[in-house]
Parts: C-alpha cells; structure tokens; sequence
C-alpha cells in the first residue's frame, strides 16, 4: 500500500533502475567492442621485431664521429661529388643543380641490396653530417625523395641505411 500513496517515488525509483540497467549494458558492450576490435592494446609500433612503421622515427645515433671526412676539393660543375664507395653501393643523385630557398629538392638512387631498407637523409653542417628530417624506403633497388631547406649556399646531402649503416655519395645543390 505504500507505493499507491508515492506514485511519483515508486515512478522514480523504476527510472533510475531501468537507466543503471542500460548503462551497465552499454558498458559491457562498448568493454566488448574495444577487445574485439583491439583498440587500447600495447602498440606494435615501438616493437623493434617487424618492418619498421611508416610513422616510426629513426633511432638517434652520433654521426659526427663516425663520418668519413668530406672531400677537401669542391668540384666546380655537377651536383655529385665522390666518396669512398661501400660495399653495399647506394648511388644518390640530386636532379636540381642550383635551387631557390624552399624550392623542391629532388633526390632519388639505387641501393640494389637494400630491399626495403630505411634510408636516412643528412647533410653536411659545421663539419659533420646531421640528420636532416627526411626519411624513405627501399624498394625494387630505387629509392626517391625530396627536401627543401631555406640554408643557402651549397648543401651536401647523403643517405644512410639505419640498419647496415651504408653511406651513400654526396651530392651537392647550391640554395639562394
């Protein structure tokens, strides 16, 4: 008889237990979409054990120290210069010459036993090759990026292999 006097209470209380009822649910469902789907699992993506991601970045190391020393004649035409040549031959060539500051730089080569490798762009700055924000991928032996820099003068650009660590030539554009 106490529910026929509080209609309004009794209302309420059904309310409230119908929506803990459907939020429970809607909980439980949502739990068994993420572990269906995957989502929240520990990324692959830092896992050193597959092919590198696209989106992963190279693993720092110090090239100042390790770099061989650069050629102490600049050549006076061409945009290749010559280095000691590796084993592993990685050929770069730069298609523009002589470019504006933040004009296309078009760097593109064969590396035919690096399938798949990843291929780090630096340049030479204050006497050491520094990496230069720019990264590709190996594939059918050919390999092709491009940079842009607003540093004018001449700019010396190589690839390494992060894995074999295999240098490339050097090639240079002038900017300005």
């Amino acid at each position: 008889m106490d529910s026929e006097n509080r209609p309004v209470l009794t209302g309420l209380i059904a309310l409230v237990g119908v929506a803990v009822a459907i939020g429970l649910l809607g909980g439980l469902a949502v739990m068994v979409g993420v572990k269906a789907t995957g989502i929240g699992e520990a990324s692959s993506a830092s896992d050193d054990s597959g092919t590198p991601s696209t989106f992963q970045l190279p693993r720092p190391s110090d090239t100042g120290t390790s770099a061989p020393a650069p050629d102490p004649v600049e050549p006076s035409a061409g945009t290749e210069t010559s280095s000691e040549a590796p084993a592993e031959a990685i050929s770069l060539t730069a298609t523009q010459q002589s470019v504006s500051p933040m004009q296309q730089i078009d760097l593109t080569g064969t590396y035919q036993s690096g399938e798949g490798a990843i291929l780090q762009v630096q340049r030479f700055e204050n006497g050491a090759w520094q990496d230069f924000p720019v990264t590709m991928s190996v594939s059918g032996g050919t390999f092709a990026t491009y940079v842009q820099t607003s540093r004018t003068g001449p700019n010396k650009f190589r690839v390494v292999d992060t894995d074999t660590e295999a240098v490339s030539n050097e090639v240079t554009v002038t900017v300005g």
